[in-house]
């Protein structure tokens, strides 16, 4: 369609889905994973892998055949009808009030390695990275797209540096159990931790309208990223284990500085707190610039104020992303003002991806054909899976989603009532 410049090419799109994905998780749901399984979760993490294709395959066919800045919501639409779609939206964008919150506290843990913050400058913080989110959303997505290809290369560099020092290439056979040795039926409660690790894909889809060949660079440059981040998550977690930096909560979202500190020294601390932010605030801008483009799609399609639909001189949907990061701002005062636990904020957050992936997945099975339907519908299975496995984890969502309904069949059901009040009289 080219409704907005296409600055993206496969090594920036590579960059960007990498390190959506990698996020805060690279630094700590590894260490989550081994203090669940021990050495047995490095099975889980090449499992995860295996796992997570059928739905990064979907992704990338629709992407590849549908482009547009709607993303999931848009090709919910397509296959299930503006309602689906609508619906998809609002729970994409109903994880702003828990998912950014808990985003940028994980953003600013890193900053407690380095300086004593209190509540105060944790959210000064937080508050920062929102503003740069603003700033990089004023520019072109190429800017974007350099930036977090950056912040990819970064990761895998400093990882590399940690397998040298560690002289963890000679030892990997040995931390790595024989298949025989491990404990399978204790597994699938390790992934169903390690799956969030995989979540970002759906963010991903709103930038197929940017790339400059759509059809061949968006299912690549999605591919890629996911087979970057999980070798990169693989990498990290065999780290973990050798050292046995995992534990309790404390020793797990702490682990990668202790790593580099051990490894390195001081300046080893001062590398984990920048890699760790700029991992952190990768994925934060993803998102954010998401949400954005969505509300700019869903404007420039004429189902929300035209206001919203603006581009600024760079061809970017700076009003529409100025409207999210205003809304993400509440969110982060109304969490730091109650004090939110960050544990209640991502267990809330969950329910709502998992639920936008099988909608989108479904969407697969009606819109994809021979093959290509098959893969959407293991795709679907495995994300009906997860959702069911969440429990009372997945009630946001649920309510989030009863909640619009109600909210859009209520004005039939008054109008109804009134009518059927006015014949009795």
């Amino acid at each position: 369609m080219g409704r907005l410049h296409k600055q993206l090419g496969l090594g920036y799109g590579t960059g960007m889905m990498a390190t959506s994905l990698l996020g805060s998780g690279i630094f700590v749901v590894p260490a989550v994973a081994a203090g669940l399984a021990g050495a047995d979760s490095l099975w889980a993490w090449l499992l995860l892998m295996v796992l997570v294709l059928p739905v990064a395959f979907t992704f990338a066919r629709l992407g590849r055949a549908y482009p547009h800045a709607g993303g999931a919501p848009h090709l919910i639409g397509r296959a299930l009808g503006l309602p689906m779609e609508k619906l998809a939206a609002f729970l994409f964008l109903a994880v702003l009030p828990v998912g950014l919150p808990a985003m940028l506290t994980l953003t600013t843990g890193f900053w407690h390695a380095l300086f004593p913050l209190g509540n105060t400058g944790d959210l000064l913080v937080q508050l920062g990275t929102l503003g740069l989110v603003l700033v990089l959303g004023s520019r072109p997505s190429g800017a974007s797209g350099l930036v977090q290809l950056l912040i990819a290369v970064t990761i895998v560099g400093l990882l590399a540096a940690v397998w040298l020092a560690g002289d963890l290439a000679s030892s990997a056979a040995a931390t790595l159990p024989a298949p025989s040795a491990v404990s399978w039926s204790a597994l699938p409660a390790v992934l169903a931790v390690m799956f969030w690790c995989f979540v970002g894909l759906e963010a991903f889809t709103h930038m197929g309208e940017e790339f400059r060949r759509p059809e061949r660079d968006f299912p690549l440059a999605l591919l890629f990223g996911v087979l970057l981040a999980g070798f990169i998550y693989f990498a990290y977690a065999m780290a973990v284990v050798k050292f046995g930096l995992y534990g309790d909560e404390r020793a797990n979202t702490s682990s990668f500085p202790v790593l580099l500190a051990m490894l390195f020294g001081e300046p080893g601390r001062w590398a984990a707190a920048l890699v760790g932010y700029a991992a952190c605030f990768a994925s934060l801008n993803l998102y954010v610039q998401g949400f954005g483009r969505l509300l700019w799609s869903l404007a420039d399609e004429g189902k929300l104020p035209a206001s919203l639909g603006r581009l600024n001189r760079y061809g970017a949907p700076f009003t529409a992303l100025a409207w999210v990061v205003g809304a993400s701002t509440l969110c982060v005062l109304a969490a730091w003002l109650f004090h939110m636990p960050l544990e209640t904020l991502m267990r809330y957050a969950n329910g709502n991806f998992v639920l936008v992936y099988l909608l989108a997945m479904i969407a697969g099975v009606k819109l994809l054909r021979g093959f290509w339907r098959m893969v959407a519908l293991a795709a679907t299975l495995l994300c009906a899976g997860v959702f069911v496995s969440l429990g009372l984890e997945a009630g946001y969502a649920l309510v989030m989603g009863v909640g619009f309904v109600v909210m859009r069949r209520w004005p039939v059901l008054l109008k109804r009532e009134t009518c059927d009040v006015g014949r009795e009289g």
